[in-house]
């Protein structure tokens, strides 16, 4: 997804859906257009449900397919459908890295899985999808071990910025999944609830 694109969708929801620091949201919040400030649309039931879906795919970087695809898997578990959803979503490798601070963004982190430079439990892996479990892994491949980017990246991040369901070495240059995503890891950028409600009506 282009980072023009994502900026559109954040002022079209009125929610910083991005990971940019140039996201225009701030300077512009009113839907995107060229006659300017025109105020937001009353929206149906449905209309908000729609959007709130929008919202976590656009999040998460996700194609329609692939994100009816994870909610399914979602309702196929125990307990909450909607923490169910959001935890799956945050188990996705791409998301994982992008936690790590190993990347700017979902979309950066997930080329940087498409071109395999990260092994989970000693083997390669490019899925972006791929959800990582408690006790999985994650570590350079050796050709990305001395790469200038990482060698950088490495050297500026903060574990405080990492959220407790995961844990970085930088020296080991070794990342671990510890559990499953809490409560208190998540962000509330979209309506889970609205999400199922969404998807009950098809």
């Amino acid at each position: 997804m282009s980072s023009k694109y994502s900026h559109k969708e954040c002022r079209r929801h009125g929610v910083k859906l991005c990971q940019s620091a140039k996201c225009p949201l701030s300077r512009r919040n009113y839907p995107p257009g060229v006659h300017g400030p025109k105020g937001r649309k009353r929206v149906t039931e449905y209309g908000m449900q729609l959007a709130e879906k929008q919202k976590a795919k656009i999040t998460y970087n996700m194609a329609e397919k692939q994100f009816r695809l994870t909610f399914n898997k979602a309702a196929k578990m125990t307990g909450d459908l909607g923490h169910n959803l959001v935890v799956l979503l945050e188990r996705r490798f791409d998301n994982a890295i992008y936690r790590l601070n190993l990347a700017d963004t979902r979309a950066q982190a997930r080329q940087l899985v498409n071109h395999g430079h990260f092994l989970i439990n000693g083997k390669k892996i490019n899925i972006p999808s791929y959800s990582v479990k408690s006790g999985d892994v994650i570590t350079l491949h050796s050709s990305a071990a001395e790469n200038k980017y990482f060698k950088s990246r490495l050297s500026t991040i903060k574990s405080d910025n990492i959220p407790g369901w995961l844990y970085l070495d930088i020296k080991k240059k070794e990342a671990k999944i510890l559990h499953d995503p809490k409560e208190v890891n998540l962000e509330k950028i979209f309506d889970p609830q609205a999400i199922i409600e969404y998807y009950s009506r098809r």
